[in-house]
């Protein structure tokens, strides 16, 4: 195989970047090892093409977390291609992702369209990547409580699902919440404020004597949290979640 990787494969590297942790981006990682023997590379040159997209991250370097020093033309445009308009992209790579194993990496010029089932099937595909992506970059830690049972974990949207189509499956969009917490998030019972502390509705602080809201609530009122190596949540989704779907009276 020739070393220039194709759109095709870059989009596959993407969707595995998206879907682990940066500290487990090494060539002896087994979700590595199973992509390069899809692509018929090495696990080497797996990992460094994931580095290779890790210094387009900008919440790496506003933290001074270097990925490789140079990459690719088409990294950039993979890159960009997700971040204007994930929802599309997340589903391109999944699909790409569903190809027989022993098949060539090809690119896709048809796309299921148009009828209930075909949407009902996308709208699937697009919540799993999400769902592992966000998990992914919160190391399966409740941001809020730090519960690390990915069973009792949940990736919340930040904008509802049907609010914006294009930044559905984008992980800035989603933080990961213990169940619970995230229902509240959801119906807006709590906040997470665009500086990162847990903002709680007078909705839960009128009822601050009981000793269940006590425990799983009124104890993080105005927690500092720590974002994300990765995915940090986007200040503006949360500034909407702050002004839209918070309860505040």
């Amino acid at each position: 195989m020739a070393n220039n990787w194709t759109r095709a494969e870059t989009i596959l590297a993407f969707n595995l970047y998206c879907k682990i942790p940066f500290g487990r981006i090494d060539q002896r990682n087994p979700e590595i090892i199973a992509l390069a023997r899809r692509l018929g590379r090495t696990p080497g040159s797996v990992s460094y093409k994931l580095a290779n997209l890790a210094r387009l991250d900008p919440a790496l370097r506003r933290r001074n977390i270097a990925g490789a020093s140079h990459g690719s033309k088409m990294d950039e445009e993979v890159w960009n291609e997700f971040q204007d308009n994930w929802d599309a992209l997340a589903y391109e790579s999944e699909l790409l992702l569903s190809q027989p194993e022993r098949a060539p990496v090809e690119e896709l010029t048809e796309f299921p369209e148009g009828g209930m089932r075909e949407s009902l099937v996308k709208t699937r595909i697009n919540q799993r990547f999400f769902r592992a992506a966000v998990l992914a970059a919160y190391e399966s830690q409740c941001f809020i409580t730090g519960l690390a049972v990915p069973e009792l974990l949940n990736a919340s949207h930040i904008v509802p699902w049907k609010t914006d189509t294009k930044n559905r499956t984008n992980p800035r969009n989603g933080v990961c919440l213990n169940r619970l917490h995230d229902v509240a998030f959801d119906i807006g019972l709590l906040t997470i404020t665009p500086k990162l502390k847990v903002r709680l509705s007078p909705i839960i602080e009128k009822r601050s004597s009981e000793p269940a809201i006590r425990d799983f609530l009124m104890r993080y009122k105005d927690a500092p949290l720590k974002a994300p190596r990765r995915f940090a949540p986007d200040p503006e989704f949360l500034q909407y979640h702050n002004d839209v779907i918070f309860q505040s009276r």
